[in-house]
């Protein structure tokens, strides 16, 4: 990222007659050569933000359960002893006795690390060449979660310093969820899967349409490497920094929990809009995310600007997204053989937004979508 460090901030879902159908791969979930990280964690994809206001407004009941504070935690030296230690005026009673306020709240804990010689602030020790005394160390505290950063990494290959950390990891006595954020350099989903539980696949989001669609369609190509245990991470959820359009943001939660991806709230919650918190408590849409069947959606028709993404879920049913990226309203269709029904199928349909179900549809469904919008279904065959 030229001109830019990049920085993983963790605070804390027939296109016309012309559209051409773009065939989803297999998903390596339901094979042999995808092997997860064995820490038994990440079953579906994670959820949270950074403060107990996830107890107070109820969002922890929808799932979102860590609480993930970022960088410049820590003093800027190492102790004596090289152990790391919490920055005594930002956390004076130390990480221990943060994470069991945390875990009183029925939450979990996560912190930020680099995978180099300092943190992207530049402002606390990274834990390049320390991986097994700093794992040691989060696990004795009673950390549950890390967000592994890639700045001032001395030109080292990221294979070899994550799966260091991650080695180290497994052998700290406390299974840790291991967030890798080496924003995409090196493809780390073709090698992450037994390294970490989830790895981000590009650089950072910013709150912009042109932003989110991008890594949306950049997130894609790699879908058929997530699964239980270890998914895509196309960065944090922008929804309600206030940079987006209502319908913008719908369409960023909808393709965030069609594509499994992490769902890390990035605004404040705590002063956060009726809008955004309808959006981010739709429970019908995070349902989608979190299913059992842990296969990554993908896009799977394009005419334009007009496009379909669809991912089986459990059931046989089948989650379903008719998008707009246009700037003016158009009708959508998607085709049964391109979601993986076979034409004579017949389905409800539940439009996770409205709440409306549409019966007995059979062969394809089509809809009116307003620019910069989404609907969103579950498909359930009868």
């Amino acid at each position: 990222m030229a001109g830019k460090v990049p920085f993983c901030g963790f605070f804390f879902l027939l296109l016309l007659t012309s559209a051409a159908a773009i065939r989803p791969a297999r998903s390596p979930a339901a094979g042999a050569r995808r092997v997860a990280l064995e820490n038994g964690l990440g079953r579906t994809p994670q959820m949270g933000w950074n403060t107990d206001a996830m107890v107070d407004n109820g969002l922890a009941k929808l799932g979102y359960q860590y609480i993930n504070i970022d960088d410049y935690w820590a003093a800027y030296d190492r102790d004596s002893q090289g152990n790391l230690v919490a920055n005594a005026s930002t956390f004076p009673s130390g990480i221990t006795a943060l994470a069991d306020y945390v875990h009183g709240k029925g939450l979990k804990l996560g912190i930020y690390g680099d995978a180099g010689t300092r943190t992207c602030g530049k402002m606390m020790p990274g834990s390049l060449g320390y991986e097994e005394q700093d794992a040691k160390t989060y696990a004795s505290w009673g950390v549950d979660y890390l967000k592994y950063d890639n700045c001032n990494n001395q030109g080292v290959s990221p294979r070899l310093r994550y799966n260091t950390m991650s080695k180290a990891l497994l052998n700290s006595g406390r299974n840790i969820f291991f967030s890798l954020c080496e924003w995409g350099y090196e493809d780390p989903a073709k090698w992450a899967s037994g390294v970490g539980n989830s790895w981000r696949t590009t650089g950072d989001i910013k709150d912009t349409w042109a932003s989110m669609t991008s890594i949306a369609d950049k997130n894609d190509k790699w879908a058929s490497y997530a699964g239980p245990g270890g998914w895509n991470d196309p960065d944090m959820l922008e929804v309600g920094n206030g940079g987006m359009t209502k319908e913008e943001y719908r369409s960023h939660f909808s393709i965030w929990a069609l594509v499994k991806a992490p769902l890390l709230i990035g605004c404040d919650i705590r002063s956060m809009t009726d809008d955004t918190k309808e959006i981010l408590s739709n429970q019908h849409v995070i349902a989608v995310n979190q299913d059992e069947l842990g296969v990554q959606g993908r896009k799977v028709q394009k005419d334009g600007d007009l496009e379909v993404w669809s991912g089986p879920l459990s059931g046989g049913r089948a989650a379903l997204v008719l998008w707009n990226r246009g700037s003016t309203e158009a009708s959508i269709t998607a085709n049964w053989s391109s979601i993986g029904f076979n034409t004579s199928t017949v389905v409800d349909a539940h439009d996770l937004w409205t709440g409306e179900i549409t019966s007995s549809v059979q062969g394809e469904l089509k809809r009116t979508v307003d620019s910069h919008a989404c609907k969103m279904y579950v498909l359930t065959p009868k």
